[in-house]
C-alpha cells in the first residue's frame, strides 16, 4: 500500500545519495587530478558494507513498509538508480523534484579561485543526475549552472538543457565580483524560459553563518546528526538571508519582468521568511522608485511579481497555513526532503495538520497546482495527475 493513495501529489524536493566518487564517474579525465581533494570519503569498508545491506534480500522485502523509516543511504532508491522507480512506487507521489546530496555546494569551488574547475564538476554533476533519473520519466533531474564566469554559465545552462535536465539550480549566495542579476546572464534567462523551465535554488547554495557566531565559549553544540558539521538552532538563521538578497536584485533589476514566463523556486530553504520579504521589497521600493528609473519600470509591487513567478518549499515544521495566509495561494509547494533525515517519517500528516483551516482549492494548489506551475514544460502533461485518479 503507497503512503499515498487516491490522490494526486507532486515532490518539490527529494535527493540521491550518491555514493562517495559517484560524480568521478561523470567528470572529464583532464579534471580528474585536480578534482582529487575536493571528492568526498568515507571509512573503509563504508562503501561495500552500505551496497552489501541493499544485496540483502531480507533487507529488501522490508523497503516498502520502511518507505519514509529508512533514511540516508538506508533508503531504497537512495543511490541505486534502478530500484527508485519502486521506492516512487511505494511512495505514491506523481512526480520527484530530484537534487543532490554531495553536490548542493559544488564542492566549495566557488571561490573565483578556482572558477574552471567548478564548471567541470557542474557538468558531471549535470550529466550524473539525468544518468540517475532516466529510468523514470517522474524523476526530474536538476541541473546546476554556477554563476563565477559570467561567460561560461549560458554554456552550462544550454549543455544542462540539452542533456534534459527539468530545471536549472542557481547558487542563492553572490557569486565574487558581480550580482546574480548582470546582465551578463540574460543568455541564461533567456533559454530557460525558452525551454519553459524553472530556476531553482536550494539548501547549501548559500553563503553560510560566519562561524565566530558559534565560538560563544561554550561547549560545541552537535547538530541532529550528531556532529558539528550541519545545522544547528543558531546556524538555521542564516539559511534564508542569501536568498533573500538574490531574490531582490532579481526582481528590483528587472529580471523577473523581462523574462515574465520565468519560474524560479526556493527549494529546502523554508518559507516563513517569504511574507516578510514580499512586504519588505513593497515598502523598499515605495521608499526609492522618486529617486530610481528602475524602480519605476517595474511591472507591478514586487510582492505581486513574486505571487506571478516565485514559489517555495516550506519545512514541515514551519507555520506552513499561515505562510499561505500571508504571502498568497500561488506560492507554496509539497516536499519530503526524501531520502534525508531533515523531512521527517510522515510529512504528510504534518503537512495536513499545519494547512487545517485552508480551503480545499488551495490545499491541492499546495499539493499539485503550484508544483505543474513552478515545472512548466520540465514537466510532462501525462504526469499532472496520478494513475489513481487520473479522469478518462
Amino acid at each position: 500500500m503507497p503512503y499515498v493513495e487516491n490522490r494526486t501529489i507532486h515532490d518539490a524536493d527529494s535527493h540521491v545519495m550518491e555514493l562517495p566518487e559517484r560524480i568521478v564517474e561523470f567528470m572529464e579525465s583532464r579534471y580528474l587530478k585536480e578534482f582529487e581533494p575536493f571528492v568526498r570519503r568515507r571509512g573503509t569498508g563504508w562503501v561495500e558494507g552500505v551496497i552489501a545491506q541493499h544485496d540483502d534480500p531480507d533487507f529488501r522485502a522490508g523497503a516498502e513498509s520502511q518507505v519514509l523509516l529508512r533514511k540516508n543511504h538506508q533508503a531504497l532508491g537512495a543511490f541505486r538508480k534502478d530500484d527508485r522507480p519502486l521506492t516512487l512506487d511505494y511512495l505514491g507521489f506523481a512526480s520527484q523534484l530530484v537534487f543532490t546530496t554531495d553536490a548542493l555546494a559544488n564542492y566549495g569551488l566557488e571561490s573565483g579561485q578556482t572558477n574552471e574547475l567548478a564548471i567541470a564538476a557542474a557538468q558531471a554533476h549535470n550529466r550524473m543526475m539525468v544518468d540517475f533519473c532516466s529510468v523514470d520519466p517522474r524523476l526530474l533531474a536538476t541541473g546546476y549552472v554556477p554563476l563565477v564566469d559570467i561567460d561560461r554559465a549560458p554554456e552550462v545552462a544550454r549543455q544542462a538543457i540539452d542533456l534534459g535536465c527539468k530545471g536549472l539550480i542557481i547558487p542563492s549566495r553572490c557569486p565574487p565580483g558581480h550580482s546574480p542579476s548582470h546582465i551578463g546572464f540574460e543568455p541564461v534567462w533567456a533559454m530557460a524560459q525558452e525551454a519553459g523551465l524553472p530556476i531553482l535554488f536550494h539548501v547549501g547554495g548559500e553563503e553560510k553563518m560566519n562561524l565566530d557566531y558559534h565560538q560563544n565559549g561554550l561547549p560545541q553544540v552537535l547538530d541532529f546528526h550528531g556532529g558539528a558539521e550541519n545545522f544547528t538552532s543558531s546556524s538555521y538563521m542564516a539559511i534564508p538571508l542569501s536568498v533573500w538578497q538574490t531574490l531582490s536584485v532579481l526582481v528590483i533589476d528587472g529580471v523577473f519582468d523581462r523574462y515574465p514566463k520565468l519560474m524560479f523556486g526556493a527549494i529546502e530553504l523554508g518559507a516563513s521568511w517569504v511574507p516578510s520579504l514580499m512586504r519588505f521589497l513593497d515598502s523598499g521600493v515605495a521608499a526609492f522608485t522618486k529617486g530610481e528609473d528602475r524602480l519605476k519600470r517595474l511591472s507591478a509591487k514586487p510582492s505581486e511579481i513574486l505571487r506571478r513567478q516565485f514559489r517555495v518549499t516550506p519545512y514541515p515544521h514551519e507555520p506552513t497555513g499561515w505562510i499561505i495566509d500571508n504571502s498568497g495561494p500561488e506560492l507554496c509547494l509539497f516536499s519530503s526532503d526524501f531520502p534525508h533525515v531533515e523531512g521527517g517519517r510522515n510529512p504528510l500528516k504534518r503537512f495536513g495538520e499545519a494547512l487545517e483551516g485552508i480551503s480545499a482549492e488551495n490545499q491541492q494548489r499546495f499539493y499539485r497546482d503550484n508544483f505543474i506551475d513552478l515545472m512548466g514544460r520540465g514537466l510532462d502533461p501525462s504526469l499532472y495527475d496520478h494513475p489513481s485518479v487520473r479522469v478518462a
